[in-house]
């Protein structure tokens, strides 16, 4: 019991040392507060700037949320079909490679300028989708290829059909993959919201990442580092819930659940 606390209290008691440290530092060494904030700087404009970092945060945390579940989806379905007709994978599987290894910044003014300047959150939906979307196909095609053969040759033997053999055998064998692609998808999501929101331009969006622009712009850092901050504080949230969601869905019979 002991040890299930100390490894709990141990990240923020390091995370406050660190701020310790950090605060320390700045002030000691007389570091401009441009140049570098201290944490009690950036906490206070975390208070000043609050109604709207939040809403910043908003904007982008749906962006995120929506990209994430449309890459989930689109994933897992592309995958399933991948898997019901290799002349289709072998067609169409490349191709999301290409995609996957083109650098966003590169696309991201033509899909800005094809969607319409007008349409900027599709364009940034668009874009966060593309970094989020390989992750779950990838993960999702080796959960269903990772099926053990003996219990498909006793499904085929007791005559299960395609679609039997895929929603009671393929999918539930494919679960812990499909999740561990999810929780590399949630956090891509998130890195290609902001992302995409810098490409976009000055003004066209108003999520968090326009406000670390903004604010560097201006040379306001403890407003830069609070939006970085909230950035920071997405992302754990993100990756929490989806790491508490495999659990759930895990926990009672595949090992990899477990502690």
């Amino acid at each position: 019991m002991n040890g299930v606390w100390i490894r709990r209290l141990l990240p923020p008691l390091v995370g406050l040392l660190f701020l310790a440290c950090w605060e320390g530092a700045v002030t000691a060494w007389e570091v401009p507060v441009f140049v570098l904030p201290p944490p009690s700087a950036v906490a206070l404009a975390l208070w000043n700037d609050s109604g709207l970092l939040l809403q910043s945060s908003w904007i982008t945390l749906i962006v995120t949320v929506q990209a994430f579940m449309l890459a989930l989806v689109s994933g897992v379905f592309l995958a399933v079909l991948f898997k019901q007709s290799r002349a289709l994978e072998a067609a169409l599987y490349p191709y999301a490679v290409i995609l996957q290894v083109t650098p966003i910044v590169a696309i991201a003014p033509l899909v800005v300028i094809w969607v319409g300047y007008e349409r900027v959150n599709l364009s940034l939906l668009i874009l966060a989708w593309i970094v989020a979307f390989f992750p779950v196909l990838s993960n999702s095609s080796i959960g269903l290829a990772a099926v053990d053969p003996n219990l498909r040759d006793l499904f085929r033997l007791y005559g299960a059909s395609r679609w039997q053999l895929l929603w009671r055998l393929q999918l539930p064998s494919a679960l812990p993959y499909i999740l561990a692609g999810a929780r590399i998808s949630g956090g891509l999501a998130l890195i290609g919201a902001v992302v995409a929101e810098f490409v976009a331009g000055s003004g066209t969006a108003t999520g968090l990442a326009w406000r670390v622009i903004e604010a560097g712009n201006r040379l306001n850092m403890p407003r830069l580092f609070a939006a970085l901050t909230l950035l920071s504080v997405l992302g754990i949230l993100i990756f929490a819930i989806l790491t508490g969601v495999q659990r759930r869905l895990l926990r009672h019979w595949h090992p990899g659940a477990t502690g």
